[in-house]
């Protein structure tokens, strides 16, 4: 799909810094903007001096977003054009972070929360009347010339503001500063381009929505059918029911959707419709791709062939050119009077004895296996035909320069080691030039002549390669052309640091009282923006942004029931996931918890998991009133208040008296550690050479990654319970009427015997 390439910025109105002043610049131009999906990202409330704010909000917005299906494997279907304008204040009207938010805020787009003058909780982004009549013109002045239209056209406007918000509709509105501005885009492009739903179970956040009393939705997916009719009626998300989920769980049916709490189904516990942060699932996924594909409005899979209104020569060669995902290729077939000929790009009609008067048709296909409704498939967003009348005679076409017209983009990144990598050359009406692709200097096996090569069906060493293709015409000699590209096979990667945990078990689960931070810091060899994501409990892949409503830096914050920000609940480790509305019932996730963490680089590369496990434990550690440390010879007792053993090693006993407690961290006692009826007895990280003792507790026992080598009595704690999370005891454990006992899902190893409510260690 040949295309002159816009290469410089175009300005319009007068020269910055005033007002209203825009430049355009092309940040992605993949072919004709007819034969695109056209992204046209403006900025709002960015005065002169935070234009380079702005470009770097946009730089971080996109690299998102092609980090997430579809939008990473359609990533060339997309020009994408950046419109810088200045602004004279800094800001959009009523945002509801500032102290007070400004009514008489004026800015070239309008750009406003509409309520949020008076809501704190607003997020709705929206356009004022001249707001919208400006952007109007900015669209007709400066992208309408390059063939940019409304049924090819999707407008993403940016406000200057770190407050979270954004609106779907026709133009889609993010929040440039926000942490969680990257996900709000993709969330309002799925409404503004995907058509979808909200599949929030509310309206107003702290208030649940009312049931759903509608008919069936018209939304693809929403439903009030159950599974077993969605199968018998062939019916919504049937082909999808029982896949495990791209944003965790498995798809079925899960209740609210639309903003009402109950009376309406969705596909997934959560997933980037829901709730921010998860991917698109399999049946938000599918409606994208064909609105992707199909250019929005266009509704029409992009396809340029060899003309076809008036019939062909008898020795013509026929040809299309496709689009190009990034990690598959499209399926072509050519057929002559009905019957099936060849799956090329090109096809020579002397070289298949055609005939004049014959019939040739091509179809191409997007056999993606994002797609499984073969209305979907068939229709014309991923399905395409063309077909030409042969004429009685040779028609001789004049000589064409032998040239690459569209490539693989080279200018603003790598090509990732599983792209597909293409070229687009020029046609000669009765041959069909040669394609040598080379890799590190080794020409590539290509007896097809294919424009298309696939990198993963190379399994390149780990590393950077030179990759070229050279285009020839074996009836000109001398006459080429050639692209070059840097391969990037070194995959990223996203290192966590936590928080400084109590201990860790002998499994090595980081062992925590009532939360965690992580901070993941994602990493590549090249340069480019790099995005870091994490899951939790394999629940989908959630995108690190950091943390609400905080800044840049600040890790992700674990609690066994979340935290509450702005009437929505982060960091989860119960029921129901990491995020969820305030009103949703949820069971405390105490335990252990498997965290994976990864990186995804510029060029798409996805890098290999890590993983850490984290046990987290209901309690707290009392404030200590003496503190013991170093070397200390001789027996400690804990009469009163709270006894610390900190990095101490103690030759000889521990007791503890009545009513006071005692906490051991990272500490040797060699001897018997002995308490009766304390107030709370707590081994962190300690290391017990004689036997422990320990009865009649009034708050917590709380043994984590500790080992113990002699024999264990744990008898009438009936305070708070007992908790042994991931320790070794070599001796026997002994156990009665304490309250419960609990290892929290961090096993321990015990070497002897185990009896009474210590039977199943």
């Amino acid at each position: 799909m040949a295309g002159a390439l816009l290469a410089a910025p175009i300005r319009a109105g007068a020269a910055e810094p005033d007002v209203g002043s825009a430049t355009l610049t092309p940040l992605q131009v993949t072919g004709p903007a007819a034969q695109r999906l056209n992204l046209v990202v403006l900025g709002d409330g960015y005065t002169a001096s935070e234009q380079e704010k702005f470009r770097a909000d946009v730089d971080r917005h996109m690299n998102v977003l092609w980090s997430m299906e579809p939008f990473r494997s359609y990533r060339s279907y997309f020009n994408v054009y950046r419109i810088e304008i200045v602004s004279g204040q800094s800001g959009i009207r009523c945002d509801p972070d500032d102290d007070p938010p400004d009514p008489n805020r004026i800015t070239p787009l309008g750009l406003h929360y509409a309520d949020g003058c008076t809501n704190p909780l607003a997020r709705g982004i929206t356009f004022q009347n001249y707001g919208n009549t400006a952007l109007n013109r900015y669209l007709q002045q400066l992208v309408a010339p390059l063939g940019v239209t409304a049924v090819n056209r999707q407008v993403l406007a940016v406000a200057n503001t770190d407050t979270y918000g954004g609106i779907g509709g026709t133009n889609a509105t993010t929040s440039g500063g926000a942490p969680q501005g990257p996900l709000i885009t993709p969330h309002e492009l799925g409404h503004s381009l995907g058509l979808l739903q909200d599949e929030y179970p509310y309206s107003d956040r702290p208030t649940p929505g009312p049931p759903y009393t509608g008919g069936e939705p018209s939304s693809r997916h929403h439903t009030l059918l159950t599974e077993a009719q969605m199968r018998a009626q062939q019916a919504k998300w049937w082909r999808w029911l029982g896949e495990e989920s791209e944003s965790g769980g498995t798809i079925g049916r899960y209740e609210s959707g639309m903003y009402a709490q109950s009376g309406v189904w969705r596909p997934s516990q959560h997933s980037m419709m829901r709730w921010l942060g998860f991917p698109f699932d399999q049946v938000s996924r599918e409606i994208m791709t064909q609105r992707i594909s199909g250019r929005r409005d266009t509704d029409a899979m992009a396809l340029t062939s060899s003309p076809n209104s008036s019939p062909v020569g008898t020795t013509d060669v026929l040809w299309v050119e496709t689009g190009h995902p990034a990690y598959h290729q499209l399926s072509v077939s050519w057929s002559v009077n009905g019957v099936a000929r060849s799956d090329s790009h090109s096809f020579s009609l002397p070289s298949f004895g055609v005939r004049p008067g014959d019939s040739v048709s091509v179809t191409v296909t997007d056999p993606t296996a994002y797609v499984r409704d073969p209305a979907v498939r068939g229709g014309a967003a991923l399905t395409q035909t063309r077909s030409w009348t042969v004429g009685a005679t040779p028609i001789t076409g004049p000589a064409v320069p032998v040239s690459i017209t569209a490539a693989t983009q080279t200018t603003e990144r790598a090509v990732g080691g599983k792209d597909v990598v293409y070229v687009e050359t020029t046609h000669p009406r009765n041959s069909i030039l040669d394609v040598t692709w080379r890799l590190d200097g080794a020409v590539v096996p290509n007896p097809r002549n294919s424009r298309n090569l696939d990198l993963g069906a190379l399994s390149l060493s780990a590393g950077t390669h030179r990759l070229s293709a050279t285009v020839t015409d074996a009836t000109r000699p001398g006459l080429s052309d050639s692209r070059e590209w840097t391969v990037d096979n070194v995959l990223p990667a996203a290192p966590a640091t936590l928080s400084a945990p109590l201990t860790r078990t002998v499994g090595g689960s980081n062992v925590y009282f009532e939360e965690f931070d992580m901070a993941l810091a994602p990493a590549d060899d090249r340069p480019g923006f790099v995005v870091g994501e994490f899951r939790l409990d394999r629940d989908g892949w959630f995108n690190y942004f950091g943390w609400p409503d905080a800044p840049a830096g600040t890790p992700f914050h674990f609690t066994p029931k979340g935290t509450v920000i702005k009437s929505l609940v982060y960091g989860n480790l119960g029921s129901g996931g990491l995020s969820k509305a305030v009103f949703e019932p949820t069971e405390p996730g105490y335990g252990t918890h498997t965290v994976e963490h990864r990186a995804i680089d510029a060029a798409g590369n996805i890098g290999a998991a890590g993983s850490f496990t984290a046990t987290v434990l209901p309690g707290s550690s009392p404030a200590c009133t003496t503190t013991v440390t170093g070397v200390r010879a001789g027996s400690v007792v804990a009469a009163t208040g709270v006894t610390c053993l900190s990095n101490a090693r103690i030759a000889g006993t521990v007791t503890v008296r009545p009513g006071a407690s005692l906490v051991v961290k990272d500490s040797v006692i060699t001897g018997r550690l002995t308490a009766d009826r304390a107030a709370s007895v707590q081994l962190l990280g300690a290391n017990v050479t004689g036997a422990v003792a320990v009865t009649g507790t009034t708050g917590d026992v709380t043994v984590a990654g500790t080992t113990v080598t002699g024999a264990v009595a744990l008898s009438g704690n009936a305070g708070r319970g007992v908790i042994l999370a991931g320790n070794r005891i070599v001796g026997a454990v002994a156990c009665g009427g304490n309250g419960a006992v609990a290892d929290y899902g961090a096993d321990n190893d015990v070497r002897g015997s185990g009896s009474g409510q210590c039977n199943a260690l």
